[in-house]
């Protein structure tokens, strides 16, 4: 099953369709000027008992037509998966009668450059299908360390934080964010801030912008940040201090996952009934809290989350 990080590496093309297109156009990659982009059903499975899911898949529409793009998260080589590329880009432009293009999102520069190469079926020399991807990662996309420069493009922001989590220079990359951040609407900072936190994975990228959220006075901080600060101060209080701020930070993880799976379920527009909820909240395991975040990225109900 995908990770959470896995997951939020290409969820954040579904929040901003039209990301692609301009992340191409940052790195003078020819390609059709973009009129409108949305989001398409993933599922590409057949009538066959085999389940193939697209990671996200995006219809464009430009000038010169219709196209589709799919964008996957690679987060190592795998032999395997330009097989499945192949694919993807088959059954979609058979079933749509549409250009297919395929977008993966790397953290790791070996990887993307992996992931660009050609990848060819046939005999040698007479390959039958040659696939191209564009690869996204440390090696390509642009170090946005400069605040007024996030600010411009907030959401190419977050994915320059994502692509660069292993980079030397994430943590200048993380302040610029940050600052972006608080340029913008209170809800959509807060979420993109978790969004952001999950897909930096469990390295020192993230802890770096967990300390951020929680010393920092950005006005969008998350209630996470607040329960790393507050529950720390009172267990610190009653077990002592060193005791105490690893129970805070316990205790913080904890509700700050809850409200991360309430918040997307409210941002996707899944509704959550009171059973749903008091689950979500009742659950006290970060495993499985982790588990729950990852699904409420593609569920349609609340309901399955807990399958």
């Amino acid at each position: 099953m995908p990770s959470a990080q896995h997951e939020a590496l290409h969820r954040i093309f579904q929040e901003e369709p039209s990301l692609f297109s301009r992340t191409l156009k940052a790195l003078d990659i020819p390609f059709p000027e973009v009129s409108s982009t949305s989001v398409v059903n993933t599922d590409l499975t057949e009538i066959l008992p085999i389940e193939r899911r697209v990671d996200t898949l995006l219809n464009a529409k430009s000038e010169h037509g219709d196209y589709l793009v799919i964008i996957e998260s690679q987060g190592r080589r795998d032999p395997k998966k330009p097989s499945s590329w192949a694919y993807y880009i088959s059954y979609l432009r058979a079933r749509f009668q549409l250009e297919v293009v395929l977008i993966v999102i790397c953290q790791e520069a070996s990887t993307a450059r992996w992931a660009r190469s050609p990848q060819s079926t046939g005999l040698p020399g007479r390959p039958t299908l040659t696939i191209w991807p564009i690869a996204l990662g440390p090696d390509n996309v642009p170090a946005i360390t400069d605040p007024a420069a996030a600010a411009q493009d907030v959401i190419l922001a977050v994915l320059s934080a994502l692509t660069h989590a292993l980079s030397s220079s994430v943590n200048v990359i993380l302040e610029a964010l940050a600052a972006a951040l608080a340029t913008i609407d209170i809800d959509g900072a807060g979420f993109l801030a978790e969004l952001t936190e999950v897909g930096l994975g469990d390295g020192e990228a993230r802890q770096l912008w967990r300390k951020m959220m929680s010393t920092g006075t950005y006005r969008y901080q998350s209630e996470f940040a607040e329960l790393l600060r507050d529950e720390g101060r009172e267990e610190g209080r009653r077990k002592g201090r060193e005791e105490g701020r690893e129970e805070g930070r316990a205790e913080g993880q904890v509700r700050g996952e809850t409200r991360s799976i309430l918040l997307l379920l409210e941002r996707r527009g899944v509704a959550v009934s009171d059973a749903a909820r008091a689950r979500i909240e009742g659950c006290a395991e970060v495993a499985q809290l982790d588990t729950w975040l990852m699904r409420a990225m593609t569920v349609t109900t609340a309901d399955e989350l807990f399958d």
